[in-house]
């Protein structure tokens, strides 16, 4: 199915069910994403940035509330329809990158990019050049920087169609120019697939122009 938009209807984390929602413009909050926009959810660190989409890809329901993709709630969802939402329409880039450090660059990204079959052997080594890091394809991820792994984690995120993409502080470890190309990188095939961006941050990032900003 395709994901027009994404609902959350009084959405809170167990974890925060003492304290509420504090102020916040996404927990207990009527809340609507739509494809094609993009929104920054910005906030300090331990305010559910991470487990915002954590809930949003599945990977946890220790919520209140409700989330809905497309008129269905997802609480509902089966492992099937997790792995199809997965591969085809909501792809994401984990604060923690979860890359495999004893692989190289190339077949970290050749890991989804078989899972997905969306791209081609020169599609993806383009991407590395574009991110100043063609020549650290082949390099054992171990062997990376830790900004040359987030792009690296950028890149296999992209490898995927998708309606929606989260984005959990995509660029915290990139100074400014390589803030700015990894982000133009994002934004370009989005708007080429017509998806939506949804990305957390703490301030410390270049974003290009945004529709809407939260504030968690």
């Amino acid at each position: 199915m395709e994901i027009s938009k994404i609902e959350m209807h009084e959405v809170l984390p167990a974890v925060f069910a003492a304290r509420g929602a504090d102020g916040s413009e996404i927990w207990c909050r009527d809340v609507v994403l739509e494809r094609g926009k993009r929104y920054l959810v910005s906030a300090h660190s331990g305010t559910g940035k991470s487990s915002l989409c954590s809930y949003l890809y599945g990977y946890r329901n220790d919520y209140a509330g409700q989330i809905v993709f497309g008129g269905t709630d997802i609480s509902t969802f089966g492992v099937m329809q997790w792995c199809e939402l997965r591969c085809r329409h909501i792809a994401y880039l984990p604060q923690e990158m979860r890359l495999f450090p004893e692989l190289t660059a190339m077949e970290n990204v050749e890991l989804k990019n078989r899972l997905t079959g969306y791209r081609s052997r020169d599609e993806i080594g383009k991407m590395f050049d574009c991110l100043g890091i063609g020549e650290k394809a082949e390099e054992q991820v171990a062997r990376l920087s830790i900004g040359q792994q987030q792009r690296v984690a950028i890149i296999r995120a992209l490898c995927q169609p998708f309606d929606f993409i989260l984005l959990d502080e995509p660029v915290s470890h990139l100074d400014e120019a390589n803030n700015r190309l990894a982000a133009t990188l994002v934004a370009e095939e989005a708007l080429r697939q017509g998806a939506g961006i949804i990305a957390t941050s703490v301030g410390n990032d270049v974003m290009l122009t945004i529709d809407k900003e939260y504030k968690l």
